[in-house]
């Protein structure tokens, strides 16, 4: 299909490389929640699944790949946090379907990496739901040079996408194939017990009809299960985190005070799922052990 028929045909097409997207998901337009998320929240996410790795693994150059990237500005910012906790960074490929999303991300990276950092970040047009081989297209490697190759893989608000299509299990395939043996992904998504979330709340507002594949959300354990049944040894796999993207400053703040009290009163209603997954190896016993 072209990609003025995929733009009539798919809402979610439209929507990721409209104007609008590229100030939602760039860092320059961000809002205070994201921007706290990911110096706090989301850091401590990665940083404590970097401790997955094996010891030998964590002292070598990494190769990261996000996957869904959006405009980058994840991935830009993990790549500043590690140079700072002393990580030796290879390279760090993003990536997205949204050839808009893509072309902003390049511009971030200029903007926010200096010029040692920003030679070592990539960013192509791919598919979360045919991700190995639109990568090997959109890097022009072989598949045998990809196959194993990335320590670290994330996912931000974008695995929901493959559940939606009933493409989930060919996502975690495609990331456990891009994994080296030990290797560790991280999926953070929309938590469906979450109670208040601002779209649903204003189409009902609104009295908008939406389609059920366009606002779908799995459960914890329906995101967990592909990795599972792929051959991850699952290594976290729980509810987290209070704090919209979209928040002002003002309820970022209060959020982050109120969040100790809610994870100990409603911790499953809380905004995101979070699950942590390794490729097995059998040189890993040093490494921190799954739970």
């Amino acid at each position: 299909m072209d990609t003025n028929s995929r733009t009539e045909a798919d809402p979610f097409f439209r929507e990721y490389t409209s104007p609008e997207a590229i100030a939602k998901y760039t860092r320059a337009t961000a809002g205070a929640g994201v921007n706290s998320l990911l110096e706090r929240e989301y850091k401590e996410v990665y940083l404590g699944a970097l401790q997955f790795l094996p010891s030998e693994m964590r002292c070598q150059p990494l190769r990261i790949l996000e996957f869904g990237c959006g405009g980058g500005m994840n991935l830009l910012h993990l790549v500043s946090v590690l140079g700072r906790h002393g990580f030796n960074i290879q390279s760090a490929v993003g990536t997205d379907f949204s050839p808009v999303l893509i072309e902003a991300a390049n511009k971030e990276a200029q903007s926010y990496l200096s010029p040692q950092q920003r030679s070592q970040v990539q960013f192509c047009v791919a598919r979360n739901e045919s991700l190995f081989q639109d990568l090997s297209a959109g890097l022009g490697q072989d598949y045998s040079r990809l196959e194993n190759s990335f320590q670290f893989i994330i996912g931000v608000n974008t695995i929901r996408y493959c559940h939606r299509a009933g493409k989930q299990l060919d996502c975690a395939r495609d990331i456990f194939r891009l994994l080296t043996p030990g290797g560790v992904c991280v999926v953070i998504d929309m938590n469906d017990r979450f109670p208040a979330f601002r779209s649903k709340l204003r189409n009902k507002l609104h009295g908008r009809k939406v389609r059920k594949e366009e606002c779908y959300l799995p459960s914890l354990e329906e995101y967990t299960a592909p990795f599972q049944q792929t051959g991850f040894e699952v290594c976290r796999s729980e509810q987290f985190c209070w704090i919209p993207h979209s928040a002002g400053r003002f309820l970022t703040g209060l959020l982050r005070c109120l969040s100790p009290g809610l994870n100990v009163i409603a911790r499953s209603r809380a905004m995101r799922s979070l699950v942590v997954g390794k490729k097995p190896s059998p040189s890993d016993s040093s490494a921190a052990h799954c739970r």
